[in-house]
């Protein structure tokens, strides 16, 4: 099935959870709760709104915190009607998220089942901190089963659909293989690195793919490190090139240029460029090359 599909139905699937949520908050008659249950309406429906065709948002962004903490106030505002939430929590934990969201869930699912033993009385309350412990384990097995497959399969898929932009792991072994092409058809190819804020990433990322030809590979290195390999009939054209992508791209932040025959080690040229001031530097390949 299309990641696209798969989005729509999950798009689908939040915006009824979000319609549920709503007439539940209609119908109660408690304002407190009432408002918990507006926000968690709110959330779920503008999460299904925003969901990209992409790979960045599960791993990058935290945004499971939010219905945590709604999660979280509802069982302290009202336990009685809403004690059957309790095990929502191991459906929360099996999502894709960081260390600490996982660890910030766990805390507050004990600090949700704590108070109920005076509700449940000691030996049920006891049964259902083990049946929940045992939840939250299976979801958290399935929570790192998730993300080894997501890791691997994002090794081989593009971050955007539609744009030629890949993950780092790929590019070691692409300029391997465009070294010997370059050497083989007797073309100019070099390495464009790009330092970026953050926050300009992602942007910097989409006028990169399209300022450059659909052979040519792009990539996310890091949150603030971007790549591609430009290949040019010869050293005059590739200048050219350069310089009129260099200009369009607009970019604020150092960048290098580094003629694959030229290349020894990528790590050292990614570090140069943390270390270099604002403005592209050109690494030309050896006279005898």
């Amino acid at each position: 099935m299309q990641t696209k599909y798969k989005v729509g139905l999950l798009r689908g699937n939040l915006l009824v959870a979000a319609l549920l949520l709503a007439l539940m908050a209609i119908a109660t008659t408690t304002l407190t709760e009432a408002l918990l249950l507006w926000l968690a309406a709110t959330w779920l429906a503008v999460t299904a709104l925003s969901l990209a065709f992409n790979h960045r948002r599960p791993a990058t962004v935290p945004w499971q915190l939010l219905p945590g903490l709604l999660l979280a106030a509802l069982l302290w505002v009202d336990p009685e009607r809403h004690i059957t939430w309790l095990w929502a929590w191991a459906v929360l934990l099996m999502l894709p998220q960081p260390r600490w969201i996982l660890l910030l869930e766990t805390l507050l699912a004990l600090a949700t089942w704590w108070p109920l033993r005076e509700l449940l009385g000691l030996e049920q309350w006891a049964l259902a901190g083990l049946l929940l412990a045992a939840l939250m384990l299976l979801g958290l097995s399935r929570a790192l089963d998730l993300r080894a497959l997501r890791q691997s399969s994002l090794r081989r898929a593009r971050l955007v659909p539609g744009l030629p932009l890949w993950p780092g792991a790929r590019l070691a072994q692409d300029l391997a293989l465009e070294r010997v092409r370059s050497l083989r058809e007797g073309v100019h190819a070099e390495l464009l690195l790009l330092h970026t804020p953050r926050h300009r990433c992602w942007s910097l990322a989409h006028r990169l793919c399209r300022l450059t030809h659909s052979y040519e590979p792009c990539y996310r290195l890091d949150p603030r490190t971007l790549a591609v390999i430009l290949t040019s009939r010869n050293r005059r054209e590739a200048e050219e090139r350069r310089e009129t992508l260099w200009r369009h791209l607009e970019a604020r932040g150092p960048g290098r240029a580094i003629a694959l025959p030229g290349l020894a080690s990528l790590e050292d040229e990614r570090q140069a460029l943390a270390r270099q001031a604002p403005g592209l530097q050109i690494s030309e390949e050896p006279a005898d090359a």
